[in-house]
């Protein structure tokens, strides 16, 4: 378990706010007991700037600088549930950003790769990382439309930007024994969570709902 810092705002870290946060997660169907133990334990306010820490325990996206967000821990939630369902081992995360997904997802599996395209805002999750002393997390500066081809194939793979449809190169590193990639698909405004389950070369595809995400982005920032 992280250990949170002390707080930056009164009450922002108490057990009484993130006990409201797990209850709203509830009541919108989150039932995954340790994606909501890691949703209660990972300290939120650490990946937000300090005069957002205030608001880091409700369930909104918030900016995280160079024009991307922490998503909701909704979404958070949502997708590591739809991720664990088959206990996946070895995991691709598209999109660090700043982390906060790959914090909560870190001690439920075993090794996760993950790409981050603007190099300036993965040099601040490194360090995020390293002093919250995540150890299962490997990183790099890269280009999430291809994928990290050398440590496939990959159990799951979770998508924290949105491409307009599913690039082909993710789903060639998917495993072809059952490997499932979660990502939000399609156009700003009209973009849907989807779960692609590959078994052979065969792909079937499971609606999730309605979410919003910044765009999937070819090349590096």
């Amino acid at each position: 378990m992280i250990d949170a810092k002390p707080a930056v705002g009164i009450g922002m870290t108490s057990a009484r706010t993130r006990e409201r946060l797990i209850r709203r997660l509830r009541d919108q169907g989150i039932r995954n007991e340790a994606v909501l133990d890691r949703i209660r334990s990972v300290p939120r306010h650490l990946f937000v700037d300090e005069a957002l820490a205030t608001r880091a325990y409700e369930d909104d996206a918030l900016p995280i600088g160079f024009a991307q967000t922490i998503s909701q821990p909704y979404v958070v939630a949502r997708m590591t549930e739809a991720l664990l369902e088959h206990a996946p081992r070895k995991v691709l995360e598209i999109g660090t950003g700043c982390g906060y997904q790959t914090v909560v997802l870190s001690p439920l599996v075993i090794s996760i790769y993950s790409i981050e395209r603007i190099a300036a805002l993965l040099d601040k999750t490194r360090q995020r990382f390293k002093e919250l002393k995540v150890q299962n997390v490997t990183v790099r500066h890269g280009d999430g439309f291809k994928g990290w081809v050398a440590h496939a194939p990959y159990d799951a793979i979770i998508m924290a930007a949105a491409p307009q449809s599913m690039p082909r190169t993710l789903l060639d590193q998917l495993s072809p024994n059952g490997g499932r990639l979660v990502a939000p698909v399609g156009p700003d405004g009209r973009q849907e969570l989807v779960r692609v389950t590959r078994k052979g070369d065969e792909l079937t595809t499971e609606r999730l709902g309605l979410v919003s995400f910044v765009p999937l982005v070819n090349g590096l920032g």
